[in-house]
Protein backbone atom coordinates (compact mmCIF):
# COMPACT_ATOMS: atom_id res chain seq x y z
CA UNK A 1 0.00 0.00 0.00
CA UNK A 2 1.03 3.61 -0.69
CA UNK A 3 1.26 6.14 1.95
CA UNK A 4 -0.98 8.88 2.80
CA UNK A 5 -0.85 11.92 0.31
CA UNK A 6 -1.46 14.73 1.69
CA UNK A 7 0.20 17.59 0.12
CA UNK A 8 -1.53 20.27 -1.97
CA UNK A 9 -0.99 19.85 -5.87
CA UNK A 10 1.72 21.65 -7.02
CA UNK A 11 -0.27 23.04 -10.20
CA UNK A 12 -1.24 26.43 -10.28
CA UNK A 13 -3.95 26.60 -12.82
CA UNK A 14 -7.38 26.07 -11.54
CA UNK A 15 -10.03 24.43 -12.91
CA UNK A 16 -12.78 26.57 -13.29
CA UNK A 17 -16.71 25.41 -12.75
CA UNK A 18 -17.51 25.70 -16.61
CA UNK A 19 -14.92 23.35 -17.43
CA UNK A 20 -14.82 21.68 -14.12
CA UNK A 21 -11.68 19.47 -13.06
CA UNK A 22 -10.69 15.84 -14.40
CA UNK A 23 -12.57 13.12 -13.98
CA UNK A 24 -12.58 11.27 -11.73
CA UNK A 25 -9.96 5.90 3.93
CA UNK A 26 -8.72 8.56 4.93
CA UNK A 27 -6.43 8.42 8.01
CA UNK A 28 -5.61 11.71 8.64
CA UNK A 29 -9.03 13.16 7.26
CA UNK A 30 -9.47 14.37 11.29
CA UNK A 31 -6.93 17.11 10.28
CA UNK A 32 -9.09 19.41 8.93
CA UNK A 33 -7.59 22.35 6.71
CA UNK A 34 -10.31 24.79 5.94
CA UNK A 35 -11.03 28.15 5.53
CA UNK A 36 -13.98 30.22 6.00
CA UNK A 37 -15.03 33.46 4.50
CA UNK A 38 -17.45 36.06 5.76
CA UNK A 39 -21.09 35.57 3.81
CA UNK A 40 -23.28 38.44 4.19
CA UNK A 41 -26.23 35.89 3.81
CA UNK A 42 -25.84 33.08 5.88
CA UNK A 43 -27.17 29.76 4.86
CA UNK A 44 -28.28 26.62 5.94
CA UNK A 45 -25.62 24.09 5.36
CA UNK A 46 -22.63 26.29 5.58
CA UNK A 47 -21.58 26.19 9.38
CA UNK A 48 -22.44 21.98 9.09
CA UNK A 49 -19.75 22.32 5.88
CA UNK A 50 -17.29 24.21 7.88
CA UNK A 51 -17.07 22.14 10.76
CA UNK A 52 -16.40 18.54 8.56
CA UNK A 53 -13.59 17.35 8.88
CA UNK A 54 -11.67 18.18 5.81
CA UNK A 55 -8.89 16.07 4.87
CA UNK A 56 -5.62 18.17 5.01
CA UNK A 57 -5.43 17.87 1.28
CA UNK A 58 -8.52 19.76 0.89
CA UNK A 59 -9.34 23.50 1.31
CA UNK A 60 -12.88 24.92 1.59
CA UNK A 61 -13.80 28.63 1.91
CA UNK A 62 -17.61 30.50 1.55
CA UNK A 63 -18.93 32.98 -0.29
CA UNK A 64 -21.82 34.08 -1.78
CA UNK A 65 -23.51 31.36 -0.88
CA UNK A 66 -21.52 28.80 -2.30
CA UNK A 67 -18.53 26.10 -0.75
CA UNK A 68 -15.17 26.86 -2.76
CA UNK A 69 -13.98 23.03 -2.80
CA UNK A 70 -9.93 22.31 -3.95
CA UNK A 71 -7.76 19.62 -3.75
CA UNK A 72 -4.95 17.87 -5.93
CA UNK A 73 -7.66 14.83 -6.21
CA UNK A 74 -5.85 12.06 -4.60
CA UNK A 75 -7.13 10.50 -1.32
CA UNK A 76 -5.32 11.20 1.87
CA UNK A 77 -5.17 7.33 2.49
CA UNK A 78 -3.31 4.53 1.54
CA UNK A 79 -4.21 2.79 -2.17
CA UNK A 80 -3.14 -0.43 -3.74
CA UNK A 81 0.43 -0.55 -5.19
CA UNK A 82 -1.55 -1.79 -7.96
CA UNK A 83 -4.86 -2.29 -9.48
CA UNK A 84 -6.79 -4.26 -11.87
CA UNK A 85 -7.53 -2.59 -15.24
CA UNK A 86 -10.30 -3.66 -17.57
CA UNK A 87 -9.16 -3.25 -21.37
CA UNK A 88 -12.04 -2.37 -23.74
CA UNK A 89 -13.41 0.94 -25.13
CA UNK A 90 -16.15 0.89 -22.13
CA UNK A 91 -13.68 -0.61 -19.66
CA UNK A 92 -16.36 -2.54 -17.94
CA UNK A 93 -14.71 -4.61 -15.69
CA UNK A 94 -14.04 -8.71 -16.39
CA UNK A 95 -11.03 -10.94 -14.85
CA UNK A 96 -10.97 -12.38 -18.83
CA UNK A 97 -9.73 -8.33 -20.46
CA UNK A 98 -7.48 -7.21 -17.47
CA UNK A 99 -4.42 -7.10 -16.26
CA UNK A 100 -2.69 -5.80 -13.36
CA UNK A 101 -0.74 -2.26 -13.36
CA UNK A 102 0.98 0.35 -10.81
CA UNK A 103 -1.67 2.43 -9.52
CA UNK A 104 -2.12 4.74 -12.08
CA UNK A 105 -3.95 7.63 -9.83
CA UNK A 106 -2.45 11.00 -10.68
CA UNK A 107 -2.55 14.82 -8.91
CA UNK A 108 -5.20 16.45 -10.34
CA UNK A 109 -6.66 20.95 -9.72
CA UNK A 110 -10.19 20.04 -8.25
CA UNK A 111 -11.31 23.57 -7.97
CA UNK A 112 -14.72 23.81 -8.02
CA UNK A 113 -18.10 26.02 -6.26
CA UNK A 114 -20.98 24.13 -4.97
CA UNK A 115 -23.80 25.94 -3.48
CA UNK A 116 -24.89 25.91 0.38
CA UNK A 117 -28.54 26.09 -0.04
CA UNK A 118 -29.57 23.13 -2.41
CA UNK A 119 -33.20 23.53 -4.41
CA UNK A 120 -34.83 20.28 -4.59
CA UNK A 121 -35.81 19.74 -8.77
CA UNK A 122 -39.02 19.17 -9.76
CA UNK A 123 -37.74 15.99 -11.18
CA UNK A 124 -34.95 14.33 -10.48
CA UNK A 125 -31.95 14.36 -12.70
CA UNK A 126 -29.99 10.72 -13.38
CA UNK A 127 -26.53 11.20 -12.30
CA UNK A 128 -23.85 11.17 -15.61
CA UNK A 129 -20.64 8.38 -15.64
CA UNK A 130 -17.81 10.87 -14.20
CA UNK A 131 -17.30 13.06 -10.77
CA UNK A 132 -20.81 13.34 -9.25
CA UNK A 133 -19.85 14.83 -5.74
CA UNK A 134 -16.47 15.38 -3.99
CA UNK A 135 -15.15 13.86 -0.43
CA UNK A 136 -13.68 15.25 2.51
CA UNK A 137 -10.79 12.89 1.74
CA UNK A 138 -9.44 14.74 -1.69
CA UNK A 139 -10.96 12.10 -3.91
CA UNK A 140 -14.35 12.49 -5.87
CA UNK A 141 -17.77 10.52 -6.23
CA UNK A 142 -18.82 8.81 -8.82
CA UNK A 143 -22.19 6.56 -9.53
CA UNK A 144 -22.54 3.02 -8.99
CA UNK A 145 -21.87 1.97 -12.59
CA UNK A 146 -19.05 1.37 -15.19
CA UNK A 147 -18.31 2.98 -18.07
CA UNK A 148 -21.68 1.20 -19.77
CA UNK A 149 -23.22 2.77 -17.97
CA UNK A 150 -25.10 -0.29 -16.93
CA UNK A 151 -22.66 -2.79 -14.86
CA UNK A 152 -22.12 -1.72 -11.47
CA UNK A 153 -18.81 -1.80 -10.00
CA UNK A 154 -19.31 -3.15 -6.31
CA UNK A 155 -21.13 -6.05 -8.06
CA UNK A 156 -17.87 -6.92 -10.39
CA UNK A 157 -15.58 -6.42 -7.98
CA UNK A 158 -12.45 -9.40 -9.38
CA UNK A 159 -8.79 -9.84 -9.04
CA UNK A 160 -6.16 -10.70 -11.56
CA UNK A 161 -2.71 -11.77 -10.69
CA UNK A 162 0.25 -10.00 -11.14
CA UNK A 163 3.93 -10.79 -12.69
CA UNK A 164 4.45 -12.18 -9.02
CA UNK A 165 1.28 -14.24 -8.93
CA UNK A 166 -0.54 -12.50 -6.34
CA UNK A 167 -4.23 -11.30 -6.23
CA UNK A 168 -4.74 -7.97 -7.33
CA UNK A 169 -8.50 -6.09 -7.08
CA UNK A 170 -10.26 -3.82 -9.09
CA UNK A 171 -11.73 -2.11 -6.39
CA UNK A 172 -9.76 -1.05 -2.90
CA UNK A 173 -11.30 -1.86 0.46
CA UNK A 174 -12.38 1.81 0.32
CA UNK A 175 -14.53 1.11 -2.69
CA UNK A 176 -12.48 2.98 -4.87
CA UNK A 177 -10.05 2.79 -7.70
CA UNK A 178 -8.62 4.84 -10.37
CA UNK A 179 -9.90 5.36 -14.05
CA UNK A 180 -6.86 4.68 -16.53
CA UNK A 181 -6.58 8.10 -17.07
CA UNK A 182 -5.48 8.56 -13.15
CA UNK A 183 -8.55 9.59 -11.46
CA UNK A 184 -9.03 8.00 -7.82
CA UNK A 185 -12.92 7.57 -7.18
CA UNK A 186 -14.96 5.96 -4.99
CA UNK A 187 -18.20 4.19 -6.19
CA UNK A 188 -19.64 3.11 -3.01
CA UNK A 189 -19.28 3.55 0.91
CA UNK A 190 -15.08 4.05 1.97
CA UNK A 191 -15.39 2.38 4.78
CA UNK A 192 -12.17 4.35 5.65
CA UNK A 193 -13.07 7.11 5.56
CA UNK A 194 -16.02 6.99 8.08
CA UNK A 195 -13.83 4.64 10.40
CA UNK A 196 -12.08 8.42 10.36
CA UNK A 197 -14.77 10.51 11.00
CA UNK A 198 -17.21 8.66 13.05
CA UNK A 199 -17.18 5.86 16.16
CA UNK A 200 -18.32 2.52 16.21
CA UNK A 201 -21.99 2.13 15.92
CA UNK A 202 -22.42 6.26 16.63
CA UNK A 203 -23.94 8.17 14.03
CA UNK A 204 -22.90 8.86 10.27
CA UNK A 205 -21.25 12.57 9.60
CA UNK A 206 -20.62 14.29 6.34
CA UNK A 207 -17.98 12.81 4.09
CA UNK A 208 -18.40 14.62 1.46
CA UNK A 209 -21.11 17.03 -0.61
CA UNK A 210 -22.93 16.47 -4.12
CA UNK A 211 -22.76 18.98 -6.99
CA UNK A 212 -26.46 19.73 -6.35
CA UNK A 213 -25.50 20.69 -2.52
CA UNK A 214 -26.76 18.63 -0.75
CA UNK A 215 -24.61 16.46 1.61
CA UNK A 216 -23.36 13.05 1.81
CA UNK A 217 -23.15 10.78 4.47
CA UNK A 218 -22.71 7.14 5.81
CA UNK A 219 -25.02 4.21 6.37
CA UNK A 220 -25.98 5.46 10.21
CA UNK A 221 -28.45 6.96 11.12
CA UNK A 222 -28.52 9.19 14.54
CA UNK A 223 -29.07 6.95 16.71
CA UNK A 224 -26.06 4.33 15.09
CA UNK A 225 -28.06 2.29 13.37
CA UNK A 226 -27.65 0.57 10.00
CA UNK A 227 -29.57 2.52 7.06
CA UNK A 228 -30.72 0.28 4.69
CA UNK A 229 -31.80 0.38 0.82
CA UNK A 230 -35.65 0.55 1.52
CA UNK A 231 -35.40 3.53 3.55
CA UNK A 232 -33.74 6.03 0.64
CA UNK A 233 -35.46 7.43 -2.36
CA UNK A 234 -34.35 6.76 -5.59
CA UNK A 235 -31.43 8.68 -5.74
CA UNK A 236 -30.12 7.19 -2.13
CA UNK A 237 -31.66 10.06 -0.48
CA UNK A 238 -33.23 10.64 2.71
CA UNK A 239 -34.55 13.31 4.98
CA UNK A 240 -33.97 12.79 9.27
CA UNK A 241 -31.69 13.92 11.67
CA UNK A 242 -28.08 14.17 11.70
CA UNK A 243 -25.19 14.95 14.10
CA UNK A 244 -24.64 18.49 12.14
CA UNK A 245 -28.61 18.58 11.44
CA UNK A 246 -30.27 17.12 14.68
CA UNK A 247 -34.01 18.84 13.02
CA UNK A 248 -33.76 16.53 9.76
CA UNK A 249 -32.12 17.64 6.53
CA UNK A 250 -32.21 16.10 3.00
CA UNK A 251 -28.89 14.11 2.08
CA UNK A 252 -27.81 11.54 0.34
CA UNK A 253 -26.87 7.84 1.96
CA UNK A 254 -23.85 5.99 0.65
CA UNK A 255 -24.15 2.08 1.14
CA UNK A 256 -21.48 -1.07 1.27
CA UNK A 257 -24.13 -2.80 -1.25
CA UNK A 258 -23.69 -4.79 -4.59
CA UNK A 259 -25.96 -3.30 -6.39
CA UNK A 260 -26.65 -0.12 -7.78
CA UNK A 261 -27.77 1.54 -4.36
CA UNK A 262 -24.20 1.65 -3.61
CA UNK A 263 -23.93 5.25 -4.90
CA UNK A 264 -25.91 8.61 -6.03
CA UNK A 265 -28.28 7.44 -8.69
CA UNK A 266 -30.17 10.45 -9.56
CA UNK A 267 -29.60 14.09 -8.20
CA UNK A 268 -32.43 15.45 -6.09
CA UNK A 269 -31.35 18.93 -6.49
CA UNK A 270 -30.99 21.05 -9.21
CA UNK A 271 -27.42 21.46 -10.38
CA UNK A 272 -26.45 24.30 -12.44
CA UNK A 273 -25.85 24.52 -16.10
CA UNK A 274 -22.25 24.87 -16.11
CA UNK A 275 -21.90 21.51 -14.20
CA UNK A 276 -24.43 20.27 -16.31
CA UNK A 277 -22.92 21.00 -19.40
CA UNK A 278 -19.36 19.87 -18.37
CA UNK A 279 -21.28 16.56 -18.05
CA UNK A 280 -22.39 16.20 -21.39
CA UNK A 281 -19.09 17.35 -23.08
CA UNK A 282 -17.55 14.25 -25.31
CA UNK A 283 -14.11 12.76 -24.28
CA UNK A 284 -12.31 14.23 -27.06
CA UNK A 285 -9.58 15.98 -25.33
CA UNK A 286 -5.88 14.88 -24.90
CA UNK A 287 -4.52 13.53 -22.15
CA UNK A 288 -2.37 16.54 -21.32
CA UNK A 289 -5.68 18.76 -21.40
CA UNK A 290 -8.35 19.45 -18.42
CA UNK A 291 -11.47 16.87 -19.33
CA UNK A 292 -14.72 17.14 -18.04
CA UNK A 293 -16.06 15.59 -14.24
CA UNK A 294 -18.96 13.85 -15.86
CA UNK A 295 -18.46 12.50 -19.25
CA UNK A 296 -20.44 9.61 -21.19
CA UNK A 297 -18.83 7.01 -22.07
CA UNK A 298 -15.46 7.89 -19.71
CA UNK A 299 -14.21 4.83 -18.22
CA UNK A 300 -14.20 4.25 -14.86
Amino acid sequence: MRPMLTMLSPRTTAVTLTTLFVLACANDVTSAENTSTTTTTASSNEAALAAAKWGTNVTVTFANGKMRYRSNGLPNHARQAQYALPTGATRVPTAASAYAAADPSRTQSYDVQIPLTPTKAATPTSTSLGTIGVMISGAALFNPYEGDGVTVATASNFFVKNSAGENVAFLDTCNGHPTPFGMYHYHALPPCVTAAVDVANGPSHIIGIAFDGYPIYGDRDIDGKPITASQLDQCNGITSPTPEFPKGTYHYVLLVAANSTSSIRCFSGTVSAAVSSSMSMPMSMPMSMSMPMSTPGMSH
